[in-house]
């Protein structure tokens, strides 16, 4: 299959697999060329400002109505949705090890454990945290989510994405996001794959603003890569999945429903490699807000206070003087959902391991643990560079609700909280 891509972020592309197959000047013409299908994917209000306008046209070989057929229950597996109150843990964090590879044969769909909801599907409001394991291809089932735009962040493993727009490969490193109702499957490269996804439900991921930062650094929008037109003309049985709220249904189709042969527009799938994110910090003396880490963010009706943000800790130098520089100990107001890519964590250097996942809800106490803050207050401070280390948050303004399964799962940490344990009391008011 070929892999080629358009760069920026959010831009209104043009893209066709045979020429002539997007109409020119014109979205819907009597007849489209080649005898296709106009159909437009909009996944904002008709009347939304043109800056946060979603829409895109497709030209394809049968509309998606004729993919609207008897759909049957499916079974929804480990995949939760908010609200989702199945589990009431204590208050205080919580951290998992990674989830083992298991023997028996999982496609996507059948490999989503729900981690974490917040907030209403329904009133597009919130977010799910979910890990995935994945050891078999899915064949001749295509997958849609009604409900929210879909963030991949593989850890373990390279993913094909075959979207109804084109094709996208990932792997460690590398974010791809796919917009709420567009159709694709997902296909392994090398092997078993496990990583995670947020499940968005509000508005769409967009560039956050840079402020005082001015024009450059953090993530640009030229990293961005959207892929170019892909069909295929299949006509052989396929099961179109559906999500749609919260449930899982299914349809048969006599063919393959990734038909689109040409698109123009800026609602449609991309990834992003992390390690293009061009990090700032201070040169001087303490710390920025952890804000200047934020890849991207979807925005909440209230400014400045996101749906979600996704933040990401990479590789970096640190050069500050007579500063405790790891991450201080703070009470925040947004929830953190938090995994490690590949590399160690500075600030829990034990415990806290690649496809493992913690989570620090909102308004409770965390912070270094006792090893991170010895080794931070004693240590010669030298200019020194974080390498091989990707970690990230999907933060968000909810509380963050726990799912039954990963409240009883064998990989919660039970003991998590003693990190904190052995934090010794230096107080002496004779000793400034």
């Amino acid at each position: 299959m070929p892999l080629t891509y358009m760069t920026g972020f959010g831009n209104d592309f043009e893209t066709e697999c045979l020429p002539g197959a997007v109409p020119v000047g014109r979205n819907s013409p009597q007849k489209c060329p080649y005898g296709l299908y106009a159909e437009q994917l909009s996944g904002s209000p008709f009347t939304a400002p043109r800056a946060s306008n979603q829409r895109t046209w497709a030209y394809r070989i049968r509309p998606s109505v004729l993919h609207s057929g008897r759909f049957e229950k499916a079974d929804v597996g480990l995949w939760r949705t908010a609200p989702c109150l199945e589990a009431e843990v204590p208050p205080g964090p919580m951290r998992w090890s990674p989830q083992s590879i298991p023997a028996e044969t999982l496609t996507f769909l059948q490999g989503v454990r729900t981690m974490t909801t917040a907030g209403d599907a329904a009133a597009q409001t919130g977010m799910a945290a979910h890990v995935y394991v994945i050891t078999q291809n899915m064949t001749n089932e295509v997958f849609s989510n009604a409900d929210g735009d879909m963030l991949f962040a593989p850890e373990l493993g390279a993913l094909r994405f075959v979207t109804e727009l084109g094709l996208i490969e990932a792997s460690a490193g590398e974010i791809v996001v796919i917009p709420r109702a567009l159709k694709f499957r997902i296909e392994l490269i090398d092997g078993p794959a496990r990583g995670y996804i947020c499940e968005n439900y509000g508005a769409a991921f967009k560039l956050p603003e840079r402020g005082p930062i001015g024009a450059n650094c953090l993530a640009n929008s030229r990293d961005f890569l959207t892929p170019t037109a892909w069909y295929e003309d299949v006509e052989t049985p396929h099961t179109l999945y559906l999500k749609s709220g919260g449930s899982l249904w299914r349809t048969p189709l006599g063919h393959s429903p990734l038909d689109v042969v040409g698109w123009h527009g800026n609602y449609a799938p991309y990834k992003y490699d992390l390690r293009r994110f061009s990090p700032v910090g201070a040169v001087m003396f303490d710390h920025p807000d952890p804000s200047i880490y934020t890849v991207i963010t979807a925005p909440s009706e209230t400014a400045g206070m996101a749906n979600i943000d996704l933040v990401i800790f990479p590789e970096r130098w640190l050069v500050q003087e007579n500063t405790f520089r790891p991450p201080w100990y703070h009470v925040n107001i947004m929830s953190e959902f938090m995994g490690l890519i590949y590399g160690v964590y500075d600030a829990k250097p034990q415990g806290f391991v690649p496809g493992g996942a913690s989570l620090h809800n909102s308004m409770l106490p965390h912070g270094p643990d006792m090893e991170a803050f010895e080794h931070a207050s004693s240590i010669e401070l030298k200019p020194v560079k974080l390498e091989n280390t990707l970690a990230f948050m999907f933060e968000t303004r909810f509380r963050q609700n726990v799912t039954r399964f990963a409240a009883q799962t064998s990989a919660r940490q039970d003991d998590y909280v003693d990190v904190w344990k052995g934090l010794k009391k230096h107080f002496d008011p004779g000793k400034r």
